[in-house]
């Protein structure tokens, strides 16, 4: 099976984190359930060393103030297209991304280690803000994104 990071955290998310369950059952009766689904023993490790990292404090990421921008980097712009970083922008000035939880999207999105569609970059997002406190009404916003219940874009 040809399956990647994103396609275990997609199982993850479709089967664990899309209900109101607070955390995942057992770490290791998951991984058995994803290597049975198919999933490569590296790729369910990946996967969960992926979400572990959402649960670290990103204690050098200091929130910007209104008045600064975000220049992407090479490598980011290599991962992630006009429309991906036209997407990231956005949802900041929407207010579904803070400056803090657009950069932990972005550190997880380089992680995924492929480029990245703008599909899989709105999952990433959700996921992010699954992971962090107190962003319920940003989830719900990005839910709506996923769902096409909102448009991506604002005219």
């Amino acid at each position: 099976m040809k399956e990647n990071i994103f396609d275990v955290l997609m199982y993850l998310f479709e089967n664990y984190m899309d209900d109101d369950n607070e955390m995942l059952p057992d770490s290791d009766i998951v991984k058995t359930e994803l290597l049975q689904a198919g999933f490569e023993h590296k790729e369910v490790n990946r996967a969960f060393s992926w979400l572990e990292s959402l649960s670290i404090e990103p204690n050098d990421i200091q929130p910007m103030t209104a008045a600064s921008f975000r220049i992407f980097s090479a490598q980011e712009k290599e991962r992630l297209d006009v429309e991906c970083q036209n997407l990231l922008m956005h949802l900041e000035r929407t207010g579904i991304l803070n400056s803090v939880n657009r950069e932990l999207v972005l550190d997880r999105a380089i992680a995924l280690e492929e480029s990245l569609t703008l599909d899989k970059l709105k999952w990433i997002v959700l996921i992010v803000l699954l992971n962090q406190p107190d962003e319920e009404l940003a989830l719900a916003r990005m839910e709506d994104m996923i769902y096409d219940l909102l448009p991506t874009y604002v005219h």
